[in-house]
């Protein structure tokens, strides 16, 4: 593959900004990760077309990104093409009850939009530091509520490079899960959320409240990516941890939080490699304790 000859294709076809070598510590809330041989800040959806023909004629490996707050990615060199929506695909219009947001917006920041027109439904995720393409992705849920309950319609980029849309029922949402999981080719460009009228100062006043709970009881002073595992059906992922003795446990600088046992924190200098191997010592113990599998929900990536 002569990745000099296809950066300069990209460059002069104007897909958007293009970084060579970049390290992905910079751009994941775990604050860590190697280099990427290319990453490109994809500039609008013609641009991703593009992009995707010359990954694919190529058979160039790559990943979508937004804010990188639910991915671990190695500390090797990543010989491939990162796409990050997170510049460009930020967009978020309001009309009436209904809220379309692109894939790269920040999920605070569309909550906190959606309360300044008196619209509820969107509390739950208002303090997930996260994009809504990773939000869609994973049926991200809190407080009783999930994507799934809000969202109307996606709008993604398939695997043969068509616009598509699908309706919530299409998208087979599940705990933690949606059919994007199945398709990794397909990428989410927005998503249509459909909300209810509220008063604007109690929706807001729901919002604080959770954010201080959420700031109290939760490690967000301290690189992390949320939750890392996904709660078994008969107890939370956390009391397992617990039970196993490992809150505060840590190999090299990665730790489990002392604030909540789900939350794997970066205390220092962890190296990706850190926050696997204690992942997997986690998964290990409560296996051999409790014949419990913890499945993740950080999506590991290059390794």
């Amino acid at each position: 593959m002569n990745f000099e000859a296809i950066i300069t294709q990209l460059n002069e076809a104007e897909v958007g900004d293009i970084l060579e070598f970049e390290p992905m510590y910079k751009h994941t809330t775990y604050k860590v990760g190697g280099p990427a041989r290319a990453f490109i800040e994809v500039k609008d959806i013609p641009a991703l077309q593009t992009i995707m023909k010359v990954i694919k004629k190529h058979r160039i490996p790559y990943y979508v990104i937004g804010r990188g707050s639910n991915v671990l990615f190695s500390d090797k060199e990543f010989d491939g093409i990162i796409l990050s929506l997170n510049q460009y695909f930020n967009k978020i219009e309001i009309s009436d009850q209904t809220v379309i947001a692109q894939a790269g917006a920040s999920v605070i920041k569309m909550a906190l939009s959606a309360a300044n027109h008196g619209l509820s439904g969107l509390e739950f995720i208002s303090g997930i530091p996260a994009s809504v393409g990773g939000v869609v992705y994973m049926n991200a849920g809190a407080y009783l509520s999930d994507v799934a309950a809000v969202l109307s319609e996606v709008t993604l980029l398939n695997g043969t490079g068509d616009i598509v849309t699908y309706k919530n029922e299409e998208m087979k949402f599940s705990y933690r899960y949606s059919i994007l999981q199945d398709h990794p080719d397909w990428v989410v460009l927005e998503a249509k959320f459909e909300l209810m009228p509220g008063d604007k100062e109690e929706i807001k006043e729901v919002m604080k409240n959770r954010k201080a709970k959420r700031m109290a009881t939760q490690p967000w002073d301290r690189p992390c990516a949320g939750s890392v595992f996904r709660n078994p059906k008969t107890h939370p992922a956390w009391k397992y941890i617990d039970e196993c003795g490992l809150r505060g446990y840590s190999i090299g600088h990665a730790r489990v939080s002392t604030k909540h046992s789900n939350f794997i924190v970066n205390s220092g200098y962890a190296s990706a490699q850190d926050i696997k191997n204690l992942i997997e010592h986690i998964q290990s113990l409560v296996m051999e304790r409790f014949q419990v599998e913890l499945h993740t929900e950080v999506r590991f990536m290059n390794w």
